[in-house]
């Protein structure tokens, strides 16, 4: 993959991630959210929960290591168990301010969240070409490249520091583009589109000659040259 068209498409939706806080949780609980106008992502720092996605046939388990990233507008529940009677999570936080919220008794579970904006034009650029929910599991090969970052954002909630805010905003960015990046190499059936291209390693000789010289009229045929095809 050609890092540089990448890194070039996410400055053009202008994509910019923020932590926004998250929640402790234990017992028996769940909540609905409504239907984000954002991408969210999510980490579980502890324990385990359900995610019910509207027009998912079945609730995905998200556990203790897996990061998560929601693309969908579409309203979702995260609850304990998948039968739980949901209670509405806007009711829930309002008043908690930033940082966690307690929900039920104990703290055998613990998340943190936040969101991506992008531009509201080029922003349909990415979430196009993005499935409803991307899930990178702890056990996976790319969730090495989580932890540091994962660990190091539940420090920056836990302990205000200098530019502690900057540093959750940065922290936050290279966490959604190690999602991002771990979805492109473990996908095995990616819609045609740009991000295909930038997963398949045979074009990237062709994307590197597209994206130094965009200005030139290239011919199918250089470009397949360029890839030995």
């Amino acid at each position: 993959m050609s890092l540089a068209p990448f890194s070039d498409i996410l400055r053009f939706v202008r994509a910019e991630s923020l932590l926004t806080g998250g929640f402790t949780a234990g017992g028996r609980w769940a909540l609905r959210f409504p239907a984000p106008d954002k991408i969210k992502f999510s980490a579980i720092i502890k324990g385990s929960c359900w995610v019910i996605l509207e027009g998912e046939p079945e609730p995905f388990h998200f556990t203790t290591g897996d990061v998560g990233l929601l693309s969908a507008k579409r309203a979702f529940v995260l609850a304990s168990h998948p039968d739980e009677p949901p209670v509405d999570a806007m009711s829930v936080f309002y008043g908690a301010g930033k940082g966690h919220a307690p929900i039920g008794s104990g703290d055998d579970f613990v998340h943190i969240g936040g969101h991506v904006l992008l531009d509201p034009a080029s922003g349909r650029l990415l979430t196009h070409v993005l499935p409803p929910w991307i899930q990178v599991p702890a056990a996976s090969p790319q969730a090495a490249s989580f932890r540091w970052v994962r660990d190091q954002l539940v420090q920056e909630g836990q302990h205000v520091q200098p530019g502690s805010q900057l540093a959750k905003a940065q922290l936050a960015q290279l966490l959604f583009i190690q999602i991002l990046r771990a979805h492109l190499q473990t996908s095995s059936a990616l819609p045609a589109s740009w991000l295909q291209a930038l997963s398949d390693a045979r074009l990237t000789p062709a994307l590197q000659r597209l994206h130094g010289d965009p200005a030139r009229n290239w011919h199918l045929d250089e470009l397949a040259r360029a890839c030995a095809m």
